[in-house]
């Protein structure tokens, strides 16, 4: 016998919800997971010396850095102290500014104040100085101390330590026995910083590692001397997986110019204007 009307209504109206609820499952499951925000990194970079023109590998001509430095605001980037990156990684409470970048410069070349300390005035740049202080005030393209405290007192620049005549530790472990080797290790982070701090005031907590040269034994040798952070030379962004001792930076040649800088930092290349370091 056919079921009565109101009977077959209400199978049906069943049967929809059954299938509704379940075509509802099938969306939540087989939907994209939302997107998670990107991971935030920091690019620091890192120069040693300035010139108008390139007088030898690790020059950077004062028009290419300016174009550089022109490029990172057009595109958004705020340049934060290297010491609030150091912060940030240390507490995870801690934030910086989306799209951070860094000035770092290496081994205290006179080129500092005579080129770069305008520059940082200007354009309102945080610079950390990583310096060796054998060559302070002694060799003939240093700087001198007076001049170092002349860029601490301008507020934009840190002088931390570089160890205290670059060795290459590579070279010193093979020609000194194991013990003689942490002794030697030892002596070029505790003088290096011990000679900052009494010529400069502040405290010296970041290292920079001499040709980017690093292993275990040297960042548990750091560490034991107080440094807090180490920088190698590395190509790549710090993130908050980054190892303290161990932090990566671009190291920035004349050659880059602001098209090879877009491209470290992962960025779309600049309409080729015929500026000067816009190759």
């Amino acid at each position: 016998m056919p079921r009565p009307l109101a009977c077959r209504a209400s199978h049906v109206a069943h049967t929809c919800r059954r299938g509704l609820s379940l075509m509802l499952a099938l969306l939540v499951f087989s939907s994209p997971a939302r997107a998670q925000p990107p991971a935030p990194r920091v690019s620091v970079l890192v120069y040693h010396r300035f010139a108008a023109s390139v007088e030898d590998s690790m020059t950077v001509r004062v028009s290419t850095f300016e174009a550089q430095v022109r490029f990172l605001k057009e595109r958004g980037y705020r340049f934060v102290p290297l010491g609030d990156v150091v912060n940030w990684l240390g507490d995870a409470a801690a934030t910086l500014p989306s799209r951070s970048v860094v000035i770092t410069v290496d081994d205290g070349h006179r080129s500092v104040f005579d080129q770069l300390l305008p520059i940082a005035q200007r354009e309102h740049l945080a610079v950390t100085l990583f310096v060796y202080p054998s060559a302070i005030s002694n060799a003939p393209y240093a700087l001198t101390w007076n001049q170092l405290r002349t860029l601490r007192e301008s507020g934009l620049f840190d002088v931390q330590s570089h160890t205290y005549w670059h060795p290459n530790f590579n070279i010193e472990r093979r020609r000194r026995t194991s013990a003689d080797f942490r002794q030697f290790v030892r002596m070029q982070l505790e003088t290096s910083r011990r000679r900052i701090e009494t010529q400069l005031g502040g405290k010296v907590t970041m290292l920079a590692w001499p040709f980017g040269i690093y292993d275990e034994e040297l960042m548990t040798l750091a560490a034991e001397e107080g440094y807090v952070a180490g920088f190698s030379l590395e190509a790549r962004s710090v993130d908050r997986h980054s190892r303290m001792l161990a932090l990566p930076r671009f190291l920035i040649v004349d050659s880059h110019g602001v098209a090879g800088l877009a491209a470290l930092l992962g960025e779309p290349a600049p309409p080729r204007n015929g500026n000067p370091g816009g190759n």
